[in-house]
């Protein structure tokens, strides 16, 4: 299993997994991230939904952390960026959002990868620290995650992470200007975690999830 380290810092905990650790964007961030998004639109675009035009725009960049920031205040999501943990190079993004409280406790979960640190098993350690702070932190109970049928390597790491499927949702999300059919999956906090098989740690690609 892997062992979490939770860091409180000005914009958030820092989460330490075994090859990254996670944290809130901050607007620091801008130009690595924008460069990391270009250099891997082609990779992702099939996996997203349509960006905007100015998406990649430093305006743009400054009103997305804002929004991460209110909805962390605001108990409705939480945005980390991904990094390599002997590098500080930004990778990726994974999100808990759409926070239901009340008889829900339920968050959803999204990611990405930038191509070039793809299928190295980075997300999938990032999906196995972001767990412990979701379920022994915000003490939710149920993180759901959703992935097209064709997207084979979404739905390996969601398995390998201990999510199971529960069902099948036609046209369920607006993907890359269609909607999409999409499988569900989900894991609860008093579900087993599988441990870590050092051997068979790779991703094979870690396409998307499911982006909010």
């Amino acid at each position: 299993m892997t062992l979490l380290r939770v860091v409180v810092g000005d914009t958030g905990p820092t989460l330490r997994g075994e090859q990254v650790f996670l944290r809130a964007p901050q607007i620091t961030d801008y130009v690595a991230w924008a460069e990391l998004r270009e250099t891997s639109r082609g990779f992702l675009k099939p996996w997203e939904p349509s960006w905007p035009a100015d998406d990649l725009t430093r305006t743009a960049f400054k009103h997305r952390v804002k929004r991460y920031h209110r909805e962390i205040r605001e108990d409705l999501g939480y945005t980390f960026f991904v990094f390599r943990s002997d590098t500080d190079q930004l990778m990726g993004g994974v999100t808990l959002s759409n926070v239901r409280r009340g008889v829900t406790q339920t968050a959803s979960l999204g990611y990405w990868m930038g191509e070039r640190h793809a299928g190295k098993g980075h997300m999938t350690d990032a999906v196995r620290t972001l767990l412990p702070h979701a379920f022994d932190t915000l003490r939710l109970h149920r993180i759901e995650a959703a992935s097209m049928p064709h997207n084979d390597r979404s739905i390996h790491l969601l398995e390998k992470v201990g999510f199971r499927r529960e069902g099948f949702a036609r046209r369920y999300l607006l993907i890359d200007g269609r909607w999409q059919d999409h499988v569900l999956f989900a894991v609860l906090a008093d579900d087993p975690r599988p441990a870590r098989r050092a051997d068979a740690d790779r991703d094979n690609g870690e396409h998307l999830a499911r982006v909010l």
